[in-house]
């Protein structure tokens, strides 16, 4: 097991502060790292979680759809700890129109934080990364990186970016000690998914397609984020894990 083993890792979080990225920090947090929760905002709940669990853990309350606060942001981080070993870009919105009704604003706000964002926070890390020779980078990308959803484009399109920016930096950062990948997380449980939820009879009909024949927990994105962010995962890269439920094998 000491190939999961995360202990004196440092690990950058974004969304820490529920759902998907609190599941992630805290999984991370489990297997031994520290972690730095980023999010719009407070974590505190999820600090004290990842406190609970022996690791250390910081927050710091930044939106990072605005790109001159991410250098503040990464060097916030690495006076924390000194180093950031780990990086999971989660942090990410949706709006829902029709592709007739959708907006200049909207499109543009989803596509600033989750695709613009998950670039360039890559980057600034990634430099610190190349540096010492080694980190691993995991995104999260999303069913819509694969199909097209319906009222949804702008999430779609940052989904299906998400996926190629995974590929990009696995091709150049590969061979300098980074493993570059992503999880494709299906149907879950979390703010993101509540307008679904209200309707009880598409949650129904959804269900019925998943063949594990249940809605995803933040829980089950554990155990991936950890052997993403572990020397198990040390020759898998570009790669997008679809934890899904079996959704896109049916």
């Amino acid at each position: 097991m000491s190939l999961f083993d995360l202990t004196g890792k440092v690990a950058l979080v974004t969304g820490a502060n529920a759902g998907l990225g609190q599941g992630m920090a805290i999984g991370l947090a489990e297997a031994g790292a520290d972690v730095v929760c980023v999010s719009y905002i407070a974590s505190d709940e999820t600090v004290e979680l990842i406190k609970a669990t022996g690791r250390r853990a910081e927050q710091i309350v930044a939106d990072l759809s605005k790109p001159e606060v991410l250098e503040d942001v990464v060097t916030k981080a690495l006076a924390f700890f000194g180093r950031i070993d780990i990086l999971v870009n989660n942090a990410g919105i949706i709006r829902r129109a029709p592709a007739v009704e959708h907006s200049w604003k909207d499109f543009d706000d989803v596509i600033d934080l989750n695709l613009k964002t998950v670039f360039y926070l890559s980057q600034l890390v990634g430099r610190h990364m190349i540096e010492r020779g080694s980190g691993k980078i995991i995104s999260v990308a999303s069913m819509l990186s694969y199909q097209g959803g319906i009222n949804v484009p702008g999430y779609t399109a940052s989904k299906h970016g998400v996926a190629g920016i995974t590929k990009a930096l696995a091709n150049e950062w590969a061979s300098k000690g980074l493993q570059i990948n992503a999880i494709a997380p299906g149907y879950m449980k979390t703010n993101n998914t509540a307008p679904i939820l209200e309707n009880e009879q598409r949650t129904q009909s959804i269900t019925d397609r998943i063949p594990a024949a249940r809605w995803g927990l933040p829980e089950d994105v554990k155990g991936p984020v950890v052997f993403l962010a572990s020397s198990a995962s040390d020759y898998l890269n570009g790669h997008t894990i679809n934890v899904d439920g079996g959704w896109m094998a049916r």
